[in-house]
């Protein structure tokens, strides 16, 4: 049977325990217990603003998941009109569509861009090459573009890679000379 003195001397370390870890410096059990719980509602505060972070980083990295951006071809004259809006900003994805502008042999002679909150395209293009005007009509042009926002998707998903050697176009660095013995005699 353990004493009341063992109990009350096990009560107190675990009391001292508390407002050590607490950083509490009352000096009443009930305080102590008071501060202890105030402690504790503090952490799980704490704990609950760093799962909204981690939430929102989350959310940051998956959110080119959402809706595809809505892609509209008109033809003109002697071009196309080509509209491409997003609600959300969609970063890198002009330059997908200006590649498959290229691709097409579509030359952009005015455009209007905007990415800050959202992503809105306005682009007039001409056919570069006559030779291949026959080829490109509204279906193609839009097709590109619709492709264009599938691979930047794609892209976005995994995440940026980093830039290979080649990417970079740096010359070869040659290897550094041979170093020197400083104070060594043959």
């Amino acid at each position: 049977m353990v004493s009341r003195a063992h109990k009350r001397t096990a009560m107190y370390r675990n009391l001292q325990r508390l407002r050590s870890i607490t950083n509490s410096h009352a000096s009443r059990k009930t305080s102590v217990i008071l501060d202890a719980s105030e402690y504790i509602r503090g952490l799980k505060q704490k704990l609950k603003e760093l799962n909204q972070l981690a939430i929102a980083a989350a959310q940051k990295v998956t959110d080119y998941g959402g809706p595809m951006p809505m892609v509209e071809v008109e033809p003109e004259e002697e071009g196309f009109k080509i509209k491409v809006l997003s609600q959300r900003s969609c970063q890198g994805l002009l330059v997908f569509i200006l590649e498959a502008f290229e691709r097409l042999g579509l030359e952009v002679l005015q455009a209007r861009a905007s990415s800050v909150d959202s992503f809105c395209l306005e682009a007039f293009g001409i056919k570069e090459n006559s030779e291949d005007a026959h080829h490109v009509d509204v279906q193609v042009v839009e097709q590109a573009v619709s492709q264009a926002i599938k691979k930047w998707r794609e892209v976005t998903k995994q995440g940026p890679a980093p830039p290979s050697r080649g990417d970079l176009d740096l010359p070869e660095t040659p290897p550094p000379p041979p170093s020197k013995v400083i104070g060594s005699h043959p």
